[in-house]
């Protein structure tokens, strides 16, 4: 059996007020001197970093984390947390002064595209965090709703929409949605690194396409930004990354709105039978051209839809 490597481990427990209090106390003479906003303490208990946040959350990092953290599980009023494993050479990610980019609604029948990149610095971790910012697609809208004006408020980012219409006018066989994304994202990585001179050790992308053939997708473009790297699940190992996909899904969710408010039937995200029930709808009462301005014609869904419309 191979050894489970617990090395730079990192587990998020919240807790209750009682088991915040007796963490408090427990702490005391393992706190460390130093001040972060939104955080309660930071502790070094042997090999790991205990960090209590003003939100009730208490992350455990480094070699014994699952041990030191386990140690509180079992009590009542403490939940454990998506636990996060970190690689020591990607912890440079996490921990770093960073602009990141991700994208949204590329999966839904309705609603546009949105590509956000996001600066966070070292500085802001700690406030982002707090917030309980992670990957869009495991918050619900209601939480989106309610944290990513906070985050606007705060971070520095920069936003391209795409609507349907203009999408639909784009697709092709050599045009297809790796390469949309790779000029959405190009865009708004280079507005965020040559419009705000930022100090930042690295550009991010979550990789949906291999790096050479992301370059190939650009090809033509005379404003190029380089030098990115690329990994899967950033949004996981890279704060400015999970900030980008949050606000564009916030952007996303605005426009869809307004989508719904204008043709005054409330449409359904992804692309799935309940949209295809919609997308009937939206052409019985306007017709087939107003399908075509709101949705992503080459979806399987315009198939089923228009596949059993009489006209």
């Amino acid at each position: 059996m191979a050894k489970k490597n617990n090395s730079n481990n990192c587990v998020v427990l919240r807790v209750n007020e009682k088991t915040r209090e007796k963490m408090i106390k427990y702490y005391e003479d393992k706190k460390r001197d130093k001040v972060i906003p939104y955080v309660v303490f930071q502790a070094q208990d042997g090999d790991t970093v205990v960090t209590m946040y003003e939100s009730g959350k208490v992350m455990f990092q480094g070699t014994s984390a699952d041990i030191d953290a386990g140690m509180w599980q079992d009590i009542d009023g403490v939940q454990k947390q998506d636990k996060v494993k970190i690689k020591k050479e990607e912890l440079k990610y996490y921990n770093s002064s960073s602009i990141g980019s991700d994208e949204v609604g590329t999966g839904d029948y309705f609603g546009p595209i949105v590509v956000t990149s996001c600066f966070v610095s070292k500085e802001d971790i700690p406030f982002v965090e707090n917030l309980g910012i992670k990957d869009s697609k495991k918050l619900d809208d209601s939480k989106i709703i309610k944290i990513a004006p906070e985050l606007i408020k705060k971070i520095k980012y920069k936003s391209l929409i795409m609507s349907n219409k203009e999408y639909n006018e784009k697709y092709s066989s050599s045009y297809n949605i790796n390469k949309i994304k790779a000029i959405m994202h190009n865009k708004v990585l280079w507005r965020m690194v040559h419009e705000e001179k930022l100090k930042y050790d690295y550009i991010i992308v979550d990789e949906f396409a291999r790096e050479a053939r992301y370059y190939e997708y650009l090809e033509g473009n005379p404003e190029i930004q380089k030098n990115i790297t690329f990994m899967t699940k950033a949004e996981d190992k890279n704060l400015a990354v999970a900030c980008a996909s949050v606000i564009s899904r916030y952007i996303f969710i605005k426009e869809f709105d307004k989508i719904c408010d204008e043709i005054h039937i409330p449409l359904v995200k992804g692309a799935g039978v309940d949209v295809d029930n919609i997308g009937k709808e939206v052409v019985e009462t306007y017709g087939k051209d107003k399908l075509k301005e709101i949705a992503k014609y080459n979806f399987k869904n315009t198939e089923r839809i228009l596949g059993i419309m009489i006209f």
